[in-house]
């Protein structure tokens, strides 16, 4: 086994164990996690066998393998900003619906120890 073999293999088995530490943790939701850890996997799979990426990438006309790493990586970090970013727009929304919720509690209840007054 290569150098960068057992380096990628250690570094996505070390991925994982933290993944694993920070869902035991409550840190990292198990959803979420569960993607870090396909990530690691992939990071172990590659690591033990490095030409597993060279058969997809000949599969798909592409000549140098990396290349194919680096696109997947991209679209997969585009796909998880985009899903971050459509859940920080619904959180944003129930935030302000509760804002406005308590406000007008708030109005109805100061209005109720006025008309007691």
């Amino acid at each position: 086994m290569a150098n960068y073999q057992i380096t990628t293999t250690v570094l996505g088995v070390l991925f994982a164990a933290v993944i694993l530490f920070l869902i035991r943790g409550d840190r990292l939701y198990l959803r979420l996690g569960l993607f870090w850890m396909a990530v690691a996997l992939l990071a172990v799979l590659l690591g033990v066998w490095p030409r597993l990426l060279d058969h997809f990438a000949d599969g798909l006309g592409i000549r140098y393998s990396p290349t194919l790493l680096l696109v997947c990586a991209v679209g997969v970090l585009f796909i998880k900003a985009l899903h971050a970013d459509m859940v920080n727009t619904r959180i944003e929304r129930q935030v302000r619906r509760l804002n406005q919720s308590l406000a007008l509690l708030q109005l109805k209840n100061q209005q109720a120890v006025n008309d007691k007054r």
